[in-house]
């Protein structure tokens, strides 16, 4: 597919765009070559090939989920005395949706 002249035109026309003539030469140009490089990969055989997330097969490492730091109660303690108001470990704070 490659397009004409007055089709770059058209469009710069309905996205608003003022276009002056050299530029909508290059524009032409330039879209054409992206259309023949769209036409290029479809034409590539895919049948079989597997969908990837990467373009490597690469692994997250990923460490265990587990506590790292002691003295959890005392720190939340510590934060909770400055709280507006506090109630069993958790925060309380005021209704907002009735």
């Amino acid at each position: 597919m490659s397009l004409t002249l007055e089709q770059v035109r058209r469009v710069a026309h309905l996205a608003r765009i003022e276009i002056s003539d050299g530029e909508a030469q290059s524009t032409l140009g330039q879209l054409n070559e992206i259309f023949s490089l769209i036409e290029e990969m479809q034409a590539v055989d895919t049948q079989g090939v597997e969908p990837m997330a990467h373009a490597q097969d690469v692994a997250q490492r990923l460490r265990a989920d587990r506590v790292t730091e002691s003295g959890q109660s005392a720190q939340r303690s510590a934060f909770q005395e400055v709280a507006p108001e506090t109630e069993a470990g958790l925060y309380l704070v005021p209704k907002v949706i009735e």
